[in-house]
């Protein structure tokens, strides 16, 4: 099977999203321009590079993360897990400007060093970022689109000590959740290791 802009009637729902997965959160904490802390979770997210350390996410629509991080310059992401998917979850919900979910989904703030946005205390690792890029993007006509993306480099990274362990970050510890298509998720709980050719 292969289709273009129609899809066979075969799949009721859109494939895209579970194709392209599993996809990491960015847990996004933003400040609103009245100081209110946001949070809400993006799974259009990636790191872009390690040197220096970069990170984007994309928004359909230009919701409060993608003003606020744009226009505070800032903004911070914390690592969702397993332990925190429901609270990540009522983050989730599309709440009134000027309203905090942190404060809806009962999560303490972590102190930023660098920046002033807070992030998720709770969680395993985040960071603090700087906006360095915003954009709206375009189709392949090169027609904007109602969707948009946040550069950010990061500035500042915490990492809880539990969960260093052997000099490295313990990720099957922290045990992640990504997103899939649909509604559905998965934990990172198993890893194996693949040396290149020439290591």
């Amino acid at each position: 099977m292969n289709y273009g802009a129609t899809r066979p009637d075969c799949l009721d729902f859109n494939p895209f999203k579970a194709i392209v997965s599993p996809r990491p959160i960015g847990w996004i904490g933003t400040l609103d321009d009245g100081g209110c802390a946001n949070l809400a979770p993006y799974s259009f997210f990636n790191g872009l590079g390690a040197y220096p350390e970069q990170v984007y996410f994309a928004s359909d629509g230009a919701k409060h993360s993608f003003v606020n991080a744009k226009d505070r310059g800032e903004f911070t992401f914390s690592l969702a897990t397993e332990e925190l998917a429901q609270a990540m979850n009522i983050s989730a919900e599309s709440l009134p400007y000027g309203t905090s979910e942190f404060d809806a989904a009962g999560l303490e703030r972590g102190n930023p060093v660098e920046i002033a946005t807070p992030f998720v205390a709770a969680s395993p690792a985040a960071f603090e970022c700087v906006t360095i890029q915003t954009l709206q993007l375009e189709d392949r006509n090169g027609k904007l689109i109602d969707r948009y993306m946040v550069i950010g480099e990061v500035v500042r990274t915490h990492i809880r000590d539990e969960f260093i362990r052997d000099g490295r970050f313990d990720t099957l510890k922290a045990r992640p959740i990504a997103r899939m298509g649909y509604r559905d998720y998965t934990t990172v709980n198993e890893a194996w290791e693949l040396m290149r050719p020439d290591d």
